[in-house]
């Protein structure tokens, strides 16, 4: 339990001050509570050793009245300093998570991971916050009163002292056992978190393909599984919770009892004052209430666990290194002394299996070089390396004669454009989606990107022109004006390289045209690496490799291929006929 207080406390970072200024203030805010029972103490004492008067009464009211006051006081200062505290605490955690997965290779949101990242931004940090920041410093008071309370039966008597410490060891024995088997619980029940946020995400995302294919019954029953899983595990974890709840209940109950007995043996054998005794039955209920209150929190604590563990593994993944400190910005990035892109024997694999294998090439600047072959040959994985989607294993990749592991990424970004097929626009004005190419780009500037892109018509058809706000990933547009959207911000962008999956290739005629005008203002005078689908867009290109399993099995121009009657000539007969 103090592990799990102590991995809170560590996590509030440069907050930490005002968590353990809560803990004064809370434990001031605890005593405040319990004032008015003391005075009242003072008040029966009074009257039996006949010494009450009317000032002392006076004095004892005002006195109470100024305990409620404190008591609200000081509980509004825990609140600031603990809850509010939370919320900025995660606040911050959250930015540092968004600048983290900003830094990680793509691989990581590729291999099941997505359904974690959510779970830790939608219910890990979201329960924390909202459950446990606001309840340390009142753990932490549970624990120095109690402490008080048993140091204040040894002082009324040796007898009543032991027996409180047994009953709250007994407290410590049950409530650890009880922490044994809810972090057990916990672990399972934020996994099974886990699994059914990837399942509402994967079902989402694919409802279109689902109901295209009439797969509803099926995909539903998966996702219907999991709720009922998730049910199953809640109900467990409060049958595994619920034994040593009525475990803590009843030694509480028995605890107050035998406190009761021993105490009224001892009054009636005279060994302790009747003003003890009226202490007793004041603070009898009282004796235990703080350590049963802070094992009460044990459930919401182990989850709290397993939430941090979850939220540690997201934060542990292994960034890419960004440590180059070489520049492109003052290199021309089209001289002709180096090639543009060299690839030099590099080696690649998602797991321990290469998928890439002993790769060379090199583009020069200025000229387009083609990647065709089948699919799941390697091409894109080609494609992505350039753009440090992902590192090498070995070998290495040269931009303009710099390995780009010494190049700064921002810098290497800014170098790069790229263009898929899956275009995604933000939900945002058209004006928006365009300037992320270059935030600072003056309106005009946007404006006759757009035109170049061929969108400039269609934007001022819409109800608000540049202003209009898309719905998220570009709902309301058509595949051809996303896409054509998506290269107007490239076009603002004016990288030297460009990285091209064609885009035309699940387009309708009509907008393939627009696109490819598109496309020919944005490769104007850059160096173009272009994953080729059809094989008729790329005829004038400078160099065509083809890629199959991980290599490169043929090169050339397109008629020195068609004559090598290779996979190439065989490509372009079938996409002929």
């Amino acid at each position: 339990m103090l592990r799990i207080l102590h991995r809170l406390i560590c996590i509030t970072g440069k907050y930490k001050k005002r968590i353990r200024l809560s803990y004064i203030t809370s434990f001031i805010k605890g005593i405040m509570m319990k004032a008015p029972l003391v005075l009242s103490f003072m008040v029966i004492s009074l009257f039996m050793q006949g010494q009450m008067d009317k000032k002392k009464c006076l004095y004892i009211g005002i006195a109470m009245v100024l305990s409620v006051v404190i008591e609200a006081v000081f509980e509004h200062i825990t609140n600031v300093l603990q809850s509010a505290t939370g919320y900025m605490v995660f606040a911050d955690m959250r930015m540092r998570l968004g600048d983290h997965l900003r830094k990680l290779p793509m691989g990581y949101f590729t291999e099941g991971n997505l359904g974690k990242i959510s779970a830790v931004l939608s219910t890990d940090m979201v329960f924390i916050e909202e459950n446990c920041m606001g309840v340390l410093s009142e753990l932490v008071s549970f624990i120095i009163s109690q402490g008080l309370m048993v140091l204040m039966m040894f002082v009324m008597d040796i007898r009543l002292g032991l027996l409180s410490a047994f009953i709250v060891l007994v407290f410590i024995i049950v409530g650890n056992l009880m922490l044994k088997t809810t972090l057990k619980h916990s672990v399972i029940k934020q996994e099974d978190a886990e699994s059914l946020t990837e399942e509402v995400l994967d079902f989402a995302e694919g409802i279109g393909i689902i109901k295209s294919f009439n797969m509803l019954g099926d995909r539903s029953k998966r996702l219907t599984d999991e709720f009922e899983k998730s049910c199953k595990e809640s109900i467990d974890f409060e049958i595994a919770y619920s034994p040593f709840a009525k475990a803590l209940y009843l030694t509480f109950g028995i605890g107050t009892a035998l406190m009761l007995a021993l105490s009224g043996l001892l009054f009636g054998k005279g060994m302790i004052p009747d003003t003890y005794m009226v202490g007793m039955a004041l603070f009898l209920f009282d004796m235990f209430v703080a350590i049963k209150s802070y094992y009460g929190q044990m459930a919401r604590l182990t989850v709290t666990s397993a939430s941090l563990d979850r939220i540690e593994e997201v934060f542990e993944a292994e960034e890419l290194k960004d440590e180059g400190k070489k520049s492109l910005k003052d290199m021309d990035v089209s001289a002709a002394s180096v090639p543009a892109i060299e690839y030099e024997n590099v080696n690649f694999g998602y797991t321990e299996k290469d998928v890439l294998k002993e790769v060379s090439f090199k583009v020069n600047a200025g000229e387009m070089t083609a990647l065709v072959g089948p699919s799941g040959g390697g091409k894109s994985t080609i494609a992505s390396l350039l753009a440090r989607f992902w590192d090498v294993r070995s070998g290495r990749i040269l931009v303009n004669g710099e390995d780009i592991r010494e190049v700064p990424l921002g810098v290497l970004m800014d170098n790069i454009s790229m263009v898929f097929q899956r275009v995604y626009l933000f939900k945002d004005t058209i004006y928006g989606n365009i300037a992320i190419g270059r935030p600072d780009a003056s309106r005009e500037e946007v404006i006759e990107a757009a035109k170049k892109a061929r969108c400039h018509d269609f934007i001022m058809q819409l109800p608000e022109g540049y202003d209009t706000v898309i719905g998220e990933g570009g709902a309301s547009l058509s595949g051809g004006e996303k896409q054509r959207i998506s290269i107007a911000r490239c076009i603002l962008k004016d990288s030297p390289i460009i990285i091209l999956d064609e885009a035309t290739a699940s387009v309708d005629a009509d907008n393939e045209r627009a696109i490819q005008e598109a496309i020919s203002e944005l490769c104007r005078n850059k160096t173009l690496l272009v994953i080729a689908h059809r094989l008729k867009t790329i005829k004038d290109a400078d160099q065509i490799l083809v890629v199959s399993d991980g290599q490169i099995i043929e090169r050339g121009d397109h008629e020195g291929l068609c004559a090598q009657d290779g996979t190439y000539a065989h490509m372009v007969a079938l996409q002929a006929s």
